[in-house]
């Protein structure tokens, strides 16, 4: 299996790498659309701002070169910020346009909850499709900003975090998204991701 990380200066690009190796995982930092191709799953991580990072990837071309990898059946999975650019827009500081990969739009915790906001810190994520219910369990989370898929079969994870909301996606054993980060979730976070990169 051939692995590239999307580096387009908003990752914890370093983490993921290792956390990968150590894992057993052959991986490649790619930064440029040519040598994004050769590769049969692309992990696009992510940490600041949804429109600041749509510039980014607008601005090198690596936006069209995902969705290209997503529509010729290659496996993508979004980290924190990664998995809210699979959607269809933000509503973070303004509307943003994300990848479109996944139906549904990226909202703020604030005003709809009563509690501190980013949500940060170990919490509880439950699966919502049997075939990983054995990772259920809680994973480090750091995010101001959560998912709502249009299509509760895209749902993959639930948290409650003053409101239920989506802390996970999954579209045809190919498109994943996770909110919370499975690089700094220890064993559970590694077993996660083995599952994930070995699945479908």
């Amino acid at each position: 299996m051939s692995i590239a990380i999307v580096d387009y200066g908003m990752g914890n690009i370093t983490s993921v790498k290792n956390t990968l190796k150590h894992i057993g995982f052959d991986v490649e930092v790619i930064d440029n659309v040519e040598n994004l191709y050769g590769f049969s799953t692309i992990i696009l991580p992510g940490v600041g701002a949804f429109g600041k990072a749509m510039e980014r990837l607008k601005s090198t071309g690596l936006n069209e070169a995902l969705k290209d990898a997503a529509e010729s059946g290659k496996k993508i999975v979004g980290i924190c910020l990664g998995m809210q650019l699979l959607f269809e827009v933000s509503r973070e500081f303004g509307i943003h346009d994300g990848l479109g990969l996944i139906k549904g739009d990226v909202l703020p915790f604030e005003g709809k909850i009563d509690l501190r906001v980013p949500h940060m810190g170990w919490n509880e994520a439950k699966s919502a499709k049997p075939d990983f219910e054995e990772h259920n369990g809680d994973y480090y989370f750091v995010h101001s900003f959560y998912c709502n898929p249009k299509n509760e079969k895209n749902v993959l994870f639930k948290t409650t975090y003053g409101i239920d909301y989506c802390s996970g996606i999954v579209e045809n054993n190919q498109i994943y998204g996770l909110q919370f980060h499975p690089e700094k979730s220890q064993k559970s976070g590694l077993d996660l991701l083995k599952k994930i990169l070995s699945h479908g």
